[in-house]
Parts: structure tokens; C-alpha cells; sequence
């Protein structure tokens, strides 16, 4: 028999035996079909028009509050733009946009001394919090040493305590002291906040035991072990906590009048740009721009680091 007529291997098996060829991963997502199973059954469904329905509706109320947290942005920098008679009249755009306000703003405000004056005690304030923050929350969350539980709750009860409740007796202190005035002054009320004390125990309680037991036995003591292994894998807390103390530091307006009161030279931004407000005129445009160039920074360290942020807190509200 020539060889042209021998029947192939294939056509040797019985139909039963014949391999068939398997789908692809994509005809299996186009065809809706599973892996492995039968034609028509195991088919994957689709969202039911309901499920549609309620995607489309939250999609759409969380563009909606978005947009209406955004209007107020768009409003500042829309009134920076404008001319003083203009911020008389409702309009949201400016017919006659002018970035006069902004080269004002720039020149003839002390605004490069008010951002300095800022940026030093935002960033001495975070670093003060960070490390002091850390080894406190370290100290609760893993030291055992008496009265730990009372010490610990009372930290907790002056969160409670809002700052206008505190004014008397910090004015009076401070002036006994001779600390009004003077840039220490403000850092030493923003030492260490409890909030964030309390953000770094709870991150600190997630971390294994096995890590601290490994390092008594290679010989580390508890500022070692804290410094050496417990601070490094802390990272997502510690760039929550600085991101929270640089952004109130910069924001903050209430203790930077209080102190700096009769320094004028030691101002910070949110209390220097309230020298536009006077008693009989606000220069809205001045005001608008001041407050656009100052949000700024805070803006870009969100957009930046806004993942070891939400990392972080997340982070410190599960308990290991």
C-alpha cells in the first residue's frame, strides 16, 4: 500500500480519544464560557441591570460631591483673578482676568518671610512629632512599666480639650516664661500630638513579636531594637504622621496669633495673609491669591504621598 494511503495517527484514534482544541483565555472572556467546563454550562453572568443601575447612581453622586468640594477651589482662584470692583458682583469667572493681585501679593507683602516662617516651624513641628510620636507610641505598645494603661488613657482624655480651653493658662505661663514672641514658644505647644501618638501604637501593635525576639537575642536592647528594626518597618505611620503635623503646622492660624502677636515679623502665612482683612476694606483679590499660593504645597504633598497616607492609617486601625 503506498504510503500517501496509511492512515495517520489521528486517524487511528476513535472519536472519543481525538483532542480537541482548547479556547483561549480571551475567546473564553469573549464566548463567557469558564475554563475547563462544558459548552454552555458554567458560563460566567453578567451584572444584572439592577447591579448597572446601582453603579451608575454611586458613580454618580461621588462625581457630584466631588464637584461640589471643588466649587470652593475654583471660587479662590476665580476671585484671585478678578478686580476688586469685580468681587462685588456673583460671577464665577473674571471678565477681565488679571494676575495684578498675584505680582501684589509677591512684592509688596512680606509673603517669602511668612513662607519661610511657615516652612521652618511646619517642618521643626513634624520632626519633633515624628520621632517623639514614635518612641512614645513604641513605649505603649510594646514596654510593659506601671501605670502604663493610666498614662496611656490620659493621653487620650486631652483630645478632648479643644485649644480655646487651653488659652488662658498657656498665655499666662508663657508670658511668666518669656516665650510669647519667640518661634520655641510655638514648637513647644506642638511638641507631640496625642492624635498621633496614638496612630504610631496602634501601627507599632501590627508588627509581629517575632522581629523584637530576634533582636533581644542578638543582643539589642529596647532603644536598638526601636531605632534598628521597629522605626524602619514603620514607614507608611511615619508618613502619615508627617504629612498630618506639616499640613496643621502650615494651616494653623489660632497659636501663631496668640504667640506671635507682638513679633510681627514672625508671622506664618494664614496669620499674615489676614492682614488683607482691615476694618473697613478686604482686598478679596490679595486675599484670594495669598491663600491659592499658600494651599499650593499642601496640594502637591497630597498628590504625591497620598498613598503612604491612606497606607498608613489604614494600617493603624487593625490590630495585629
Amino acid at each position: 500500500m503506498p504510503d500517501g494511503d496509511l492512515p495517520t495517527e489521528e486517524e487511528q484514534l476513535p472519536t472519543a480519544l481525538t483532542p480537541v482544541a482548547q479556547p483561549t483565555a480571551r475567546e473564553l472572556a469573549a464566548t463567557g464560557e469558564a475554563v475547563g467546563g462544558l459548552a454552555g454550562v458554567g458560563s460566567i453572568p453578567g451584572r444584572t441591570r439592577f447591579e448597572v443601575a446601582r453603579t451608575i447612581v454611586v458613580y454618580t453622586l461621588l462625581f457630584g460631591i466631588a464637584v461640589l468640594y471643588f466649587v470652593p477651589f475654583v471660587w479662590m482662584v476665580s476671585t484671585s483673578l478678578k478686580t476688586l470692583p469685580e468681587t462685588a458682583y456673583f460671577s464665577l469667572l473674571p471678565k477681565h482676568a488679571s494676575f495684578h493681585a498675584y505680582h501684589e501679593v509677591l512684592t509688596t507683602f512680606h509673603f517669602a518671610r511668612y513662607a519661610a516662617n511657615s516652612a521652618g516651624l511646619a517642618a521643626a513641628v513634624t520632626i519633633c512629632n515624628v520621632f517623639l510620636c514614635s518612641l512614645g507610641g513604641y513605649a505603649f505598645a510594646r514596654l510593659r512599666f506601671p501605670g502604663r494603661e493610666v498614662l496611656f488613657i490620659a493621653v487620650l482624655v486631652t483630645l478632648m480639650i479643644p485649644d480655646q480651653l487651653r488659652l488662658v493658662p498657656v498665655f499666662i505661663k508663657f508670658s511668666q516664661w518669656h516665650l510669647l514672641g519667640h518661634y520655641h514658644g510655638y514648637v513647644l505647644i506642638k511638641l507631640a500630638s496625642a492624635a498621633q501618638l496614638f496612630l504610631m501604637r496602634q501601627y507599632f501593635l501590627t508588627i509581629p513579636r517575632d522581629l523584637e525576639e530576634a533582636a533581644k537575642l542578638d543582643g539589642a536592647g529596647y532603644f536598638k531594637t526601636f531605632w534598628k528594626v521597629m522605626l524602619p518597618l514603620a514607614g507608611p505611620a511615619i508618613a502619615a504622621v508627617a504629612i498630618l503635623e506639616f499640613e496643621g503646622a502650615w494651616n494653623d492660624f489660632f497659636w501663631p496669633l496668640i504667640i506671635f502677636n507682638t513679633a510681627p515679623d514672625h508671622f506664618t502665612l494664614p496669620v499674615g495673609i489676614f492682614s488683607f482683612v482691615s476694618e473697613y476694606q478686604t482686598l478679596w483679590p490679595q486675599l484670594m491669591a495669598g491663600a491659592t499660593i499658600a494651599i499650593a504645597p499642601m496640594a502637591l504633598i497630597y498628590v504625591f504621598f497620598q498613598r503612604y497616607f491612606v497606607a498608613g492609617v489604614a494600617s493603624a486601625g487593625v490590630k495585629g
